[in-house]
């Protein structure tokens, strides 16, 4: 088995969901290799960029074993001027590359003038001209040079965001012409999607043998002809804790492995021992990082789960918790055995009793993710404790300085205790990045200038900001009253266009964002400090580097 991680990504850190996978294989014992072909990938274009083009171009070029050494020690950390220096030379190189005509490659993206990641008809185009993709020459050796050795029966790819869709589907059509007698399993989040639209027919039937949505543990392993049980009989898909519906806020913090019915919901322990994911076959020193950074999901689904316009709602994924004892365990073991200087927990919203957890058991790295605001975070010592603990920044979805819309989303938010858990993180030293939502149907401009508002009034306590534009999920409950129109062409999109009920179309969210909120000097001061590209995947090292002085 061969597993790829395919460009393009943020090579920061190695990728979760085969890392996941690796697990489940080498615990069974089935031979498999992993290939980050994302950060190979992008290091074959770095290298292979011109010689001479313009003053810009050759200045990046001489500079470039400086700017990557940088990017993986702590030097460009220490100077932001550097680092930002760093990141745009590398991205111009990329842009510089030879390549087909209209394509754009940058660290982080993708992007085909004519080619569409969300046209399964241009997917299959990439895949019968694969030669045609920036990275072929790249993926052509490595591949070839990889099934001469390995000869692997099955190959799977992780496709998680459209800017990996055409370079994934231009290495599938290579494998398909060359290699036709191997099996191709084709996962990941965007697959995941994909597959769990209404009336989804597959249309790359001949090109991809297996599609598989949701965790991919068991799905793979049925296919290696293994089939996991506990002493019951119970399949495991995958282990921990599912949850079928959301308790009241504030409630989480006594939930415990095995807790049965908590709050009227439908709980199940799928076992007391998940597959931990492995990253001993990735060339950890090698990303975009002054050091190794581990992803690790503790959960899958979000515990809230009431937002509007979520896709986990509307895909109806449950939550899914690694048991909290498991995950403490892991993540010592990893801080032992890998040494890395970040952990990165991806879970949607890490729960507060997991927090609790990892104040008595702290993994002894590092760590931040996403979390919601509850009233533990009210609490100074709370805080004081997720500080102790390693965590070095919280990722929060404020999304508006509007009540009124945040209970219209049903984000279950109130912004007095917004406020208060603002205050708190900053006193405990925890670097917060806040998450604002614009354009959604109940918002318009004065709605967003309260946000604006909110924002100036709490500026000191927010250490990095990311402002986004809503996109409506074209098969979400919301959308079915709403005038909808086209926003990607395409039978693979995941988002459609829709009048505004208060007339703030995206061109006057965009001239507001532009023009009003982003000019405002305590949020222009803010946005400065965003780490460009790499944005929140590099912003702790910011803060660890204020830290440590």
């Amino acid at each position: 088995m061969l597993l790829i991680h395919p460009p393009v990504s943020k090579p920061s850190e190695p990728p979760a969901g085969i890392a996941r996978l690796y697990g489940a294989l080498n615990h069974h014992r089935i031979n498999y290799s992993v290939l980050d072909a994302n950060l190979e990938g992008l290091l074959y274009l770095l290298h292979s960029s011109p010689g001479s083009s313009d003053t810009w171009t050759s200045r990046a070029l001489r500079h470039l074993s400086r700017h990557l050494d940088s990017l993986k020690s702590w030097e460009a950390y220490r100077d932001s001027g550097r680092y930002r220096r760093a990141v745009i030379d590398l991205n111009r190189l990329l842009k510089m590359t030879p390549s087909a005509t209209g394509v754009r490659v940058g660290l982080a993206n993708y992007e085909h003038d004519s080619l569409s990641p969300v046209r399964s008809a241009d997917l299959i185009r990439v895949a019968e001209n694969p030669w045609d993709n920036p990275f072929y020459p790249y993926f052509q050796k490595r591949l070839t040079d990889l099934l001469k050795v390995q000869q692997p029966s099955w190959i799977g790819f992780s496709l998680n965001y459209l800017s990996q869709a055409l370079s994934t589907f231009a290495m599938i059509g290579f494998l398909r012409q060359d290699y036709p007698g191997v099996k191709i399993v084709l996962g990941g989040g965007l697959v995941t999607s994909w597959m769990k639209r209404p009336h989804w027919k597959n249309p790359f039937e001949g090109l991809v043998d297996h599609l598989v949505a949701g965790p991919g543990e068991e799905p793979l392993l049925s296919l290696m002809g293994v089939r996991p049980v506990r002493n019951s009989g119970e399949a495991l898909n995958p282990p921990g804790i599912i949850l079928k519906c959301a308790p009241p806020a504030g409630q989480w913090d006594i939930i415990s492995n095995g807790v049965k019915g908590l709050n009227g919901c439908s709980e199940r322990v799928l076992g007391n021992d998940p597959y931990a994911p492995n990253y001993e076959s990735f060339p950890l020193n090698d990303y975009f990082a002054p050091g190794p950074i581990l992803p690790y999901s503790a959960s899958s689904g979000c515990y809230w789960n009431r937002c509007s316009f979520c896709p986990e709602r509307a895909e109806g994924n449950p939550y899914v918790s690694v048991p909290m004892n498991k995950v403490t365990r892991d993540l010592r073991k990893f801080a032992e055995r890998d040494k890395p200087v970040l952990i990165h927990l991806l879970d949607n919203a890490i729960s507060p009793s997991l927090m609790k957890e990892m104040m008595e058991h702290p993994p002894g790295v590092p760590w931040y993710g996403f979390a919601r605001i509850t009233h533990h975070l009210n609490d100074p010592d709370f805080c004081l404790g997720l500080k102790q603990s390693g965590c070095v920044m919280l990722k929060l979805g404020v999304e508006s300085g509007d009540q009124s819309i945040l209970d219209h989303l049903h984000k279950g938010i109130d912004l007095e205790e917004a406020s208060v858990t603002l205050r708190n993180l900053k006193k405990a030293g925890i670097a917060t990045y806040v998450y604002l939502l614009f354009g959604t149907p109940s918002e318009g401009v004065e709605e967003a200038r309260r946000t604006l508002e909110f924002v100036v009034k709490h500026h000191e306590y927010i250490d990095f900001l990311n402002l986004a534009i809503f996109n409506m999920p074209i098969y979400g409950p919301e959308a079915q009253p709403m005038k909808t129109e086209v926003f990607y062409e395409g039978d693979l999109s995941l988002y459609t266009g829709f009048d505004h009920p208060k007339g703030w179309s995206r061109p006057l969210v965009r001239q507001f964002l532009d023009k009003e909120f982003k000019r405002h000097p305590a949020i222009a001061s803010i946005l400065r400090r965003d780490p460009p590209v790499f944005t929140s995947n590099h912003a702790p090292f910011f803060v660890m580097n204020r830290s440590a002085r």
